[in-house]
């Protein structure tokens, strides 16, 4: 099943990859069935942030850049200003940075962006944080879906676009925060995928149901098993699991 032009891609494929021909590779075989690509720390770190922003524009693919600012307010809005940059779809910031942090980015944003304005999203908690780590070693009371809608609750307040939540989240953010609000949703495994060290997980149909606007998928798409076939292969799978929701 080809993507149809008219209707809107959730699949956001992680360029999780240290060198940058590596994740073109990618991009070069997946962009038919793609919605974007998260780039982050890793392929950042290695070859440049905004080189390979314009790297993958170029090959057809809007960014969501995975860097997750956490800093006092000042260095984040500057941060902010550059990469907000034609390619790049949205850009994250964690929400525990605080209110006037990311109201910082978002401001930035709206005033550095060349043509179209990114989306400025925050990071709740870690789908790699389950109860026991939220509470005796991030030292965070209570349950995880608790601290999840109170720090969305502070993003939308202070201007952001969405956050980034576990799927096990959407169903009580929509609720709380409206139909508009972006929910990203990292943790997402076909069934026929390991769990990996996510902990907080749903297949790409159930959270596409649930209500995710945008779902984050990385090694099942650009390491499949070997049952699945290539990064092709594995990144229609999960357009065909995603596209009758849609």
């Amino acid at each position: 099943m080809d993507q149809p032009k008219n209707k809107r891609n959730p699949i956001l494929i992680a360029l999780d990859t240290p060198t940058l021909d590596e994740a073109k590779r990618i991009v070069e075989q997946t962009r038919q069935y793609a919605g974007g690509y998260k780039i982050g720390l890793e392929l950042c770190s290695s070859e440049g942030t905004l080189p390979v922003i314009r790297a993958i524009s170029a090959l057809g693919g809007s960014v969501f850049l995975d860097l997750k600012f956490k800093d006092i307010p000042a260095t984040v809005g500057n941060a902010s200003k550059v990469v907000a940059v034609d390619g790049v779809l949205m850009f994250n910031v964690h929400c525990d940075g605080g209110m006037a942090m990311m109201s910082a980015a978002k401001k930035a944003a709206e005033e550095s962006a060349a043509h179209i304005q990114p989306k400025v999203i925050g990071v709740t908690v870690l789908t790699s944080i389950g109860q026991q780590e939220l509470n005796d070693e991030v030292g965070v009371p209570g349950d995880v879906e608790s601290a999840v809608l109170r720090l969305a609750s502070n993003a939308k307040s202070s201007g952001l676009d969405g956050v980034v939540c576990s799927p096990q989240e959407i169903s009580a953010l929509r609720q709380a925060l409206g139909a508009e609000f972006l929910l990203v949703t990292p943790g997402i495994r076909p069934e026929w995928a390991a769990a990996g060290d996510q902990k907080r997980i749903m297949t790409p149909e159930q959270a596409v149901q649930a209500g995710a606007s945008y779902i984050v998928i990385g090694r099942p798409i650009t390491a499949p098993p070997a049952k699945i076939g290539s990064s092709e292969d594995a990144a229609r799978f999960v357009w065909e699991s995603v596209a009758p929701y849609l």
